[in-house]
């Protein structure tokens, strides 16, 4: 098994509740990937809550083996996922292992 672990850093915004609604619209799109990615075995992405913090958005992904984690990665509903955080982006950090 594979978990993938994403945070995600969004550009500043000069208005608090556009930047609120941007991470929901990535946070929705990205929940709405299981049934679209047969071999994504689960997933949870959460907004920040703790403003102390500097990433916004954090995501974790299970996949049966690395070439699934590839699948998944280039799948076009993903790819459509990612290009709105990709309009945003301050900064991305990432962890992939095995267990």
């Amino acid at each position: 098994m594979v978990k993938h672990i994403v945070l995600f850093k969004v550009k500043e915004f000069d208005n608090p509740q556009e930047k609120r609604e941007v991470l929901e619209k990535f946070r929705d799109a990205l929940m709405a990937l299981p049934p679209k990615i047969p071999c994504l075995i689960s997933i949870e992405a959460q907004i920040n809550e703790n403003p102390s913090e500097s990433f916004d958005l954090a995501l974790t992904t299970v996949f049966e083996n690395f070439e699934d984690l590839a699948t998944y990665a280039n799948h076009p509903d993903h790819v459509a996922a990612a290009s709105i955080f990709k309009a945003v982006a301050a900064g991305r950090a990432c962890v992939d292992y095995t267990f």
